[in-house]
């Protein structure tokens, strides 16, 4: 079974290790079997296509997001990086909380 992922979809993150160190993106998806994650802008690689009438592709040289490893990523809290924990509220749902303000995020 696989980790249980801190990120998910649409959470804003930055890179914290590789070449593209610095860079800040959108989840676009997250496989959680892999434990990787793909961020918009970040990790761009060149794809070669061949042309395809059925589907309409041109064919060529296409950039496109690859995969990166999750604990490569931080989630952006305000615009700063944070550690994500979880806590079970009162209600009984487990939420993730930052754990430098110890805010929950939605």
């Amino acid at each position: 079974m696989a980790n249980r992922l801190k990120i998910k979809k649409n959470d804003q993150v930055i890179v914290i290790s590789g070449r593209d160190k610095g860079k800040r993106g959108r989840v676009i998806e997250v496989l959680t079997k892999k434990g990787k994650v793909i961020v918009e802008g970040v990790n761009i690689l060149k794809h070669h296509e061949r042309p395809n009438r059925q589907r309409g592709i041109a064919g060529g040289i296409v950039e496109r997001e690859a995969p990166i490893e999750a604990s490569n990523l931080m989630l952006l809290e305000g615009g700063r990086p944070v550690r994500v924990g979880y806590q079970v509220l009162q209600d009984g749902r487990k939420v993730r909380v930052s754990k430098k303000t110890g805010a929950v995020i939605e």
